[in-house]
């Protein structure tokens, strides 16, 4: 949207506006170009929208994606509320307990061939759980579909020799069907770390193949692309980017079926986050604004305590373009700790009191990676916009009865 709209919707007061601040906008339209775009750069690749980057778009984007990657009981029970299909379910994540596992297995049923919930399994306690409880649930004749997670070496996943021993004894668990493999190993990676995981998949997939005669039919692979947070970063070139991807990808031995995870590359592009200044101070020769939000709210990947300043817009337009702006000001929110400054010596016109700051590239993690309970202060408004038209599909949320009981 461009600051004008946000104006219009925000007013120069929460009393008499349409829209209330601290709120996040989530833009389903610009999902909806970005789903196509990666599809014309990424063509016959699965993509798998990592939802806990943000959960509140789920339903909305559920045409336009191919699977969810699910990492807790609370996100898999988010799927069965926006109506997602057992098709389109891969659940995921380290503490798999075998309830849960159950109440997924209930909720999704058995599947047809080719449409059903996918479960990855992190450790030798989750392939034997799955077992068991797919054979409890479905009889060992209706195989759940079971990807196994590869070690990048931290926490997650399970050594390459444990792979390849499951794979070996894979008759072991008749209730399980073993498709393939998984890998995620983190965010805003470079190229050259995304070509050496594609290579060493690809040789552990000719490894199964050969030494256990185990022909893989998917890969799910998170490369963890990057995105451009803040001003004078040198900028992704997205196009490059992915024709390179989709190279290595092209280039693998494997040629069975390719799904990438995205999370923060899919969906960071469709949010923003408002917030108004509500006071402004000069302390030592040090201008300060103090605004509705704060910290607790927007979060963004490699901040470095405020000192680099994102991707922001106040009255007057795109912050970094008011070379002649009256003075510098650091944007503080309203948690009472020194270190609730969101950016600092941002050049603005005369902010005053009313005004608004929107803040871009919030739509993945801000609305649930900031420490959102701190001081007890109230969870903002969540709106969806589409096609011009605005829902709030969540009211601000007073904290007490979380922090108290």
């Amino acid at each position: 949207m461009k600051i004008e709209e946000y104006l219009s919707l925000f007013g120069t007061c929460n009393k008499d506006a349409k829209l209330q601040t601290p709120s996040y906008i989530f833009d389903i339209d610009v999902l909806r170009k970005r789903a196509g775009y990666l599809r014309r750069q990424l063509p016959g690749k699965r993509i798998v929208y990592a939802m806990k980057a943000n959960p509140f778009i789920v339903q909305a984007v559920s045409d336009f994606v191919d699977a969810f990657e699910i990492c807790s009981p609370g996100e898999e029970r988010i799927c069965e509320k926006a109506g997602i299909p057992a098709r389109q379910m891969v659940i995921s994540g380290v503490n798999k307990e075998e309830a849960d596992i159950l109440r997924t297995m209930e909720y999704a049923g058995p599947g047809a061939e080719g449409a059903r919930t996918v479960y990855t399994a992190e450790s030798m306690l989750h392939i034997e759980i799955l077992n068991r409880a797919a054979a409890a649930v479905f009889g060992e004749n209706a195989p759940i579909d079971v990807l196994i997670r590869v070690t990048s070496g931290n926490q997650f996943g399970m050594d390459e020799e444990d792979v390849v021993r499951v794979i070996k004894e894979r008759e072991k668990y008749p209730a399980l069907h073993f498709t393939g493999i998984q890998l995620y190993s983190g965010t805003q990676k470079k190229l050259r770390n995304i070509e050496k995981e594609i290579a060493s998949l690809d040789a552990l997939l000719l490894r199964l193949a050969e030494e256990c005669g185990f022909l893989a039919e998917e890969l799910e692979y998170g490369p963890g692309l990057p995105i451009n947070y803040f001003r004078k970063e040198k900028p992704v070139d997205e196009d490059s980017l992915l024709a390179a991807l989709n190279g290595l990808l092209d280039g693998m031995q494997f040629k069975g079926r390719i799904s990438l995870e995205m999370g923060r590359f899919f969906a960071a592009c469709c949010g923003s986050y408002v917030t108004r200044i509500m006071d402004r101070k000069t302390n030592r020769d040090v201008h300060y604004l103090i605004c509705d939000g704060g910290i607790h709210q927007v979060n963004y990947f490699g901040q470095m305590m405020a000192m680099k300043l994102p991707f922001m817009r106040s009255k007057d337009g795109d912050v970094p373009l008011l070379e002649d702006a009256d003075e510098k000001y650091s944007v503080c929110g309203s948690l009472c700790t020194v270190s609730d400054v969101i950016v600092k010596e941002v050049p603005l016109h005369n902010p005053v009191p009313g005004d608004i700051l929107v803040f871009d590239n919030t739509g993945a993690y801000s609305v649930t990676e900031g420490i959102s309970l701190f001081l007890s202060r109230d969870l903002p408004r969540v709106y969806l916009r589409s096609d011009g038209e605005i829902k709030e599909v969540r009211k601000k949320i007073f904290t007490e009865d979380f922090n108290y009981g």
